[in-house]
C-alpha cells in the first residue's frame, strides 16, 4: 500500500491532532503544522498527496498558501481540501480548492473523503 504523504494546516490544535489521528488510523502519514509560515516552509521542502487547509492562519493566509499551491508547478497534482468555520473565506477559496468545507467537520466526514481520494 503507498502511504500517502498529508499535511493538515490548522492552528486548533485539538482539531488538527483529531484529523492527524483519524487519517493515521487509515495508514496515512500526516503532518499537523499550526501556523501559514510553517506551511509555507513545508510545502518549500516536499510535495505533500493532500493537504487539508484552514483559511485563518497566524503569519500567513489560507487563501495565500492556496494559491501558492496552486501556482507552483511542482505542487500541481497536490489535492487541497479547504476546511474552515468562515462562509465568506470558503466562497473565495471555492474557484481554486478541489474541496471546500465548512467547519464542523466530522471524523467521519473525513474519513469518507480520504478514502474517495485514496483508495483505487
Amino acid at each position: 500500500m503507498t502511504e500517502y504523504q498529508i499535511l493538515i494546516v490548522e492552528d486548533d490544535v485539538e482539531l488538527g491532532r483529531a484529523f492527524a489521528d483519524i487519517l493515521d488510523s487509515q495508514g496515512m502519514n500526516t503532518e499537523l503544522v499550526m501556523d501559514g509560515r510553517s506551511a509555507l516552509t513545508r510545502l518549500n521542502e516536499y510535495k505533500p498527496d493532500f493537504v487539508l487547509l484552514d483559511l485563518h492562519l497566524p503569519h500567513v493566509s489560507g487563501l495565500e498558501l492556496l494559491e501558492k499551491i496552486r501556482t507552483d508547478q511542482r505542487l500541481k497534482e497536490t489535492v487541497v481540501v479547504v476546511v474552515t468555520a468562515d462562509a465568506l473565506r470558503a466562497k473565495e477559496a471555492q474557484e481554486k480548492a478541489d474541496l471546500v468545507l465548512l467547519k464542523p467537520v466530522s471524523l467521519e466526514q473525513l474519513l469518507h473523503l480520504a478514502a474517495q481520494q485514496f483508495v483505487p
